[in-house]
């Protein structure tokens, strides 16, 4: 042993190989010794290692009984490289990442000891920069009971040992700065635990990148610098994503969509061209895309995702969904992503007991479990944990422009006993079932997005009755733009799957949705959910005959377009695929281009067209002024008939639907006023796959109240249609 390394710094020094040490940068790199500094530097693949300073080598000594443990006096203050040579006599210059300072300044240390850092990706994950004059990638990651934590990856040989981490502070957050490293690099984090464990290896949990499944690394992206070309669209989108607004949405899993050669799925630059056309072609004005965060397991649908700042490589890097969401916006076209805040999977590399302890869930299962899904729940609770999801939900719409966000799941966030027995859950500090903070959560993530993204808009998912979600927090709501109407969708569902001569004993469930319509700012939705676990498809669900199934699916098409509420199709109802969704493979395209599958296809196009045309039938979706019942008690003949309305000056829009496959040649309704009115849409129309009955283009109302109206008009309702009536 060297006579300046005393017994004292021998033991520190001996940390290095055995991959104990949790303070490297004050053991390696360069220090102050007396006028000079010493070099100390970890390589166990060297049998020599050198200080090289402006060509100059100054060797560093081996230290006995420490294999890779070099350490010598380098002269001057001169940034320095490493130098090693192999037993085989290879050669190689490296930087010394410990020669380098922090990354992190005193206010990210603040924000981050606080859990309070609204921008937590502008800190942690791993970026491309320049550094202290030097090309490379920082690394930072929350581990605050990790005893050690190191980068690891190819650039390492994946050993624990070479790129150990700087501990900031209390902030519980590790950081490193590796020169060379830089786009596309693959690595993991390794972590001993809390308990002196190594941890299986860990993603990052605000990586921007990853493998591709079933691999799982993480990988640097280098996300800076795309150029943007849709000013106007962001300019024009707190218009078009208001309550008063035509909002149409087609829901997409873009792995299944179409698919390309080998069956794979398209690229986000593909889609950026056949998607965003042929959703504009239908008339939608939003797309939304199942989740596309990372996530190991195809059939999860996203759902149980790992990487939340990784947009799926599935469809190519960060910068390509980027592509695609660029072009929507120059089409005119919003895009929203399912946002998976509700739970996380269990995955070795995932963010369970990330650093040997339950740091982003609950210890007890009884809060942190999710059983239905085999799935850990996120402790809102924790600070840190609550600022990572409301950081997160801010990261997709400022960093990829995204409009909207719909929240998945938020029933089994609110409530502590979903989908859970007596004893099975934990009570909140009052001794109730609601999740005070998940709540929480949920408010200031409402908060915080519709802050700082102005224009952008959130849907919740949720099933149940709980009050005010989409009411503003300063009124006690959840915040939430609009809310999922999961109860008409299943009430009116049960209706249409009934045959004709037994709807008479459900009409409530046609009409009930009208005693809460306005409740919420509602969506519709027919969603990825009724496709799925073996309920078959739209089409599938329809009584009767072929042709009668087709009409049944286009007169409820009808309603639905016509009822109070925000519009959601998921992909392929829109043709009436035959078959359930299979998330292997492409949707059955050939089934659109032929008979009444074309028929369904252009109903659904034209009902867009008249919906986004029409204010009637959208600036006051979310307004009781907007509608008013004709007729609501026909059980007998299935018939309903309404009224939408507008701005004074917007013209009346009647609706007449028709739910047996018996015509109604002369039905009395009452009008809003007498004269011409143009029937704008017809679902029997032959354009449709209907029948051709109608009114032949329009409807003359006189002078003669009917219904509560002043005027009416007897009029055709052809056999399992809807009919819109417009006066010009």
């Amino acid at each position: 042993m060297s006579d300046t390394i005393t017994p004292q710094l021998f033991t520190e020094l001996r940390k290095i190989p055995e991959a104990r040490c949790d303070d490297p940068f004050a053991i390696l790199g360069p220090h102050p010794d007396g006028r000079s500094r010493c070099v100390t530097a970890y390589d166990p693949g060297a049998v020599e290692l050198s200080a090289v300073v402006v060509g100059k080598a100054h060797p560093l000594d081996p230290v006995p009984g420490l294999e890779g443990v070099f350490r010598g006096k380098v002269a001057g203050t001169k940034p320095y490289l490493l130098r090693g040579k192999a037993a085989d006599g290879a050669e190689w210059e490296v930087e010394d990442a410990y020669r380098f300072g922090p990354v992190l300044g005193e206010i990210d240390e603040y924000l981050l000891g606080e859990g309070t850092h609204k921008r937590l990706w502008q800190a942690l994950g791993a970026h491309v920069r320049e550094h202290e004059g030097v090309e490379g990638t920082s690394f930072a990651v929350w581990a605050p009971n990790a005893r050690r934590v190191s980068v690891v990856g190819d650039f390492n040989l994946w050993d624990g040992r070479r790129h150990v981490m700087r501990r900031r502070g209390a902030t519980g957050v590790w950081e490193i700065f590796i020169p060379g490293v830089g786009e596309g690099a693959v690595y993991k984090y390794e972590i001993v635990g809390a308990h002196g464990e190594v941890m299986p290896l860990k993603a990052d949990p605000v990586g921007f990148g990853s493998q591709h499944p079933p691999e799982n690394a993480s990988v640097v992206r280098d996300i800076r610098g795309y150029g943007w070309s849709d000013k106007g669209w962001m300019s024009r989108r707190e218009a078009q994503q208001s309550r008063e607004a035509p909002i149409s949405v087609y829901e997409v899993h873009l792995g299944s969509w179409r698919r390309r050669d080998g069956n794979r799925p398209l690229s986000y630059v593909e889609a950026a061209t056949e998607l965003v056309e042929y959703v504009k072609d239908m008339g939608f004005t939003h797309i939304e895309l199942l989740p596309i965060s990372e996530y190991p397991f195809d059939g999860s649908w996203g759902y149980q995702p790992v990487g939340l700042f990784a947009p799926t490589v599935r469809h190519g890097p960060p910068h390509e969904f980027r592509d695609l969401v660029n072009a929507a916006h120059k089409a005119d076209l919003g895009v929203i992503i399912d946002w998976v805040p509700g739970h996380f999977p269990t995955d070795a590399h995932g963010l369970g007991q990330f650093d040997g302890t339950a740091l982003y869930e609950h210890a007890d299962p009884r809060e942190g479990f999710h059983q239905d899904w085999n799935t850990l729940i996120y402790n809102y609770g924790r600070r840190e944990v609550a600022n990572f999801l409301t950081s997160n939900a801010l990261y997709w719409l400022e960093e990829y422009h995204v409009d909207g966000l719909r929240v998945d799941a938020v029933a089994s966030m609110l409530y502590r006993d979903y989908s859970r027995k007596d004893g099975e859950w934990v009570p909140n500090k009052d001794g109730g079932r609601e999740n005070y903070e998940a709540i929480a959560m949920l408010q200031n993530m409402n908060i915080e997005t519709y802050g700082q993204a102005p224009g952008i808009m959130t849907v919740a998912e949720e099933s149940t009755s709980f009050p005010k979600v989409s009411r503003p927090v300063y009124d006690g709501g959840l915040g939430f733009g609009f809310k999922w109407n999961m109860g008409w969708m299943n009430d009116t569902l049960e209706y249409m799957k009934k045959d004709p001569i037994y709807r008479r004993h459900h009409h409530h469930q046609m009409t009930f949705g009208l005693h809460y319509a306005f409740s919420e700012n509602f969506i519709l939705p027919i969603s990825h959910d009724e496709v799925v676990h073996g309920k078959g498809s739209m089409l599938g669900r329809m009584p009767g005959t072929d042709w009668e199934r087709f009409a049944n699916l286009r007169a409820y098409y009808g309603f639905m377009w016509g009822h109070p509420g925000k519009k959601l199709l998921f992909m392929g109802q829109e043709f009436a695929q035959a078959h359930e969704w299979n998330h292997d493979a492409e949707l059955d395209w050939q089934m659109a281009g032929s008979g009444h599958h074309k028929g369904l296809q252009n109903l659904v196009r034209d009902l867009n067209k008249l919906y986004t045309a029409t204010p009637a039938l959208h600036a006051k979706d979310c307004d009781p002024a907007g509608f008013q019942w004709i007729e609501a008690n026909d059980a007998d003949r299935s018939v309903f008939a309404w009224v939408r309305r507008g701005g004074k000056d917007d013209p009346a829009v009647v609706v007449l639907c028709n739910f047996t496959p018996v015509e109604q040649p002369a039905y009395l309704v009452g009008m809003p006023s007498a004269g011409t009115w143009r029937e704008a849409l017809n679902s029997d129309a032959g354009l449709y796959g209907g029948g051709d009955r109608g009114n032949m283009g329009s409807v003359t109302a006189i002078d003669t109240p009917s219904h509560g109206l002043p005027a009416s008009a007897q009029v055709v309702i052809p056999p399992l249609s809807a009919v819109y009536l417009i006066k010009d």
